[in-house]
């Protein structure tokens, strides 16, 4: 924690925004700092996450990868899942966000598939609540991630 305290605010803006790219959301974890400890920390993130609106949800989910299939994955789940991809943005205008975090290799295929199609029928009001979570979710292990391996984000400047 001293380290994300001490950080200049252009390096813990950059690590943030690797984290969650929403530059409202990092500017409202960085200003909260000093943070005494780590449940701090994520809360205060969280708390941001869910105060981020349309626009800002936008900005963030712009900046997601899609979710991947382990490299040894048989081709028809590469196709399965592009066209979920596919079928899912053309319904609600971005990327499928999910927080695979804790997942095995051999897990993440069939999860991943299933959410996809699970989600496809909500409407879009329920699949941007669903999508803040997961976004949530992701910037959490990210932002851990960061703090355990200063390489993953550069906050141990």
């Amino acid at each position: 924690m001293e380290h994300f305290n001490a950080a200049s605010e252009e390096d813990l803006e950059q690590a943030l925004l690797s984290c969650l790219r929403s530059h409202r959301w990092a500017r409202r974890v960085a200003e909260h700092r000093p943070y005494p400890d780590l449940d701090s920390l994520l809360a205060a993130a969280d708390e941001a996450a869910y105060d981020l609106t349309w626009s800002e949800l936008a900005e963030a989910l712009a900046a997601e990868p899609l979710p991947t299939l382990p490299p040894d994955a048989y081709s028809a789940a590469h196709t399965a899942l592009s066209a979920a991809h596919a079928a899912y943005e053309a319904r609600f205008g971005h990327v499928f966000v999910i927080c695979l975090d804790g997942l095995s290799p051999s897990e993440t295929l069939d999860r991943l598939l299933a959410a996809i199609r699970s989600r496809l029928t909500n409407d879009p009001e329920e699949e941007r609540v669903v999508a803040v979570e997961e976004l949530r979710r992701l910037a959490r292990g990210r932002l851990l991630d960061a703090l355990r391996d200063a390489g993953n984000c550069a906050i141990d400047h």
